[in-house]
């Protein structure tokens, strides 16, 4: 879709998301885009960069946002949202249809602060990034309730749903490390050449906030490691106690097996022809478990 905007401050503003293949066909001609230009920044893929090409007057930054897959589990992947300056005019791109990003780029056009595309681009990224704050203190609660219930009892789907919050961890780390690199990169290159005060400040800001979220999830990332690392020792341990247990039933079971085969083979063995042959087997069987249980205690294997 695609939403046409005159901004308060003498430039335009167009919005797009999830756009269709004939609006992409539009805007190409419209306003002299490039398909290759289109592709680039419609891609769900692409990774956060930071593109200035002075022959064709346009710039581009695109950043990774949280996209959640399964808010119950918290799981959460990263999607790209794009800016592109060309000849004046602002393009932002949504292709993921993310309503709150949306929010903040409206946001970003009613304040009366906002005065060039690029102070509108570095509004909405600081805004972009502090969206990835509110989902760390989620994690950082959940992980909390996983740590209780672990200590108590370790069950198969607690340990699932901490194995969706390091795969959530290691896409967020993932992305907020290549978005901030993006906002170093637009400090040193021709985004800023002209900047302000103004823009220095909310690019400083931008920067600052990626940088928090950044070590934020750092931490979070290696306190949920450590603690997956301690549950998957005290699993595997659990594991190695019930298969000693079950390896030495299974040598006291074969103890009476082995004597008790002895005496149901159609050869003479001594006692077997005596009433009493039944006792003596009983007899052996106990001894000869007894003696390999006192061996296993002497040898520490019990």
């Amino acid at each position: 879709m695609i939403h046409s905007t005159s901004t308060k401050n003498h430039y335009q503003w167009v919005q797009t998301d999830a756009m269709t293949p004939a609006e992409r066909e539009k805007l190409q001609h419209k306003f002299k885009l490039t398909n290759e230009m289109l592709t680039y920044v419609t891609d769900q893929d692409e990774s956060p960069n930071y593109v200035y090409d002075g022959d064709l007057d346009q710039e581009l930054v695109i950043v990774h946002v949280p996209y959640v897959i399964d808010p119950d589990h918290f799981r959460y992947l990263t999607r790209p949202v794009s800016f592109l300056i060309h000849q004046g005019a602002l393009f932002t791109f949504n292709e993921s249809s993310l309503l709150w990003v949306n929010q903040i780029f409206d946001s970003a056009n009613q304040n009366l602060e906002i005065k060039s595309p690029e102070t509108f681009i570095l509004r909405s990224l600081f805004e972009l990034m502090d969206s990835y704050i509110p989902i760390i203190k989620a994690i950082t609660k959940k992980r909390n309730q996983l740590d209780k219930l672990l200590n108590k009892d370790a069950k198969n789907k607690d340990l699932l749903e901490l194995s969706y919050l390091r795969q959530t961890l290691t896409f967020l780390l993932s992305a907020i490390q290549s978005n901030h690199t993006v906002l170093m990169r637009l400090s040193k290159n021709h985004f800023t050449a002209d900047a302000d005060q103004k823009m220095q400040d909310l690019l400083e800001d931008a920067t600052i906030e990626a940088e928090q979220v950044q070590r934020m999830i750092e931490i979070e990332t290696q306190v949920v490691d450590r603690i997956a690392d301690t549950f998957d020792s005290i699993v595997n341990n659990n594991l190695n106690d019930t298969m000693k247990v079950l390896t030495i039933w299974s040598l006291t079971m074969a103890v009476p097996t082995i004597i008790t085969g002895f005496y149901g083979m159609n050869v003479r063995l001594p006692f077997a022809s005596s009433h009493s042959s039944w006792l003596v087997a009983i007899g052996l069987s106990l001894l000869g478990v007894a003696w390999l249980l006192t061996a296993l205690k002497v040898h520490h294997k019990m």
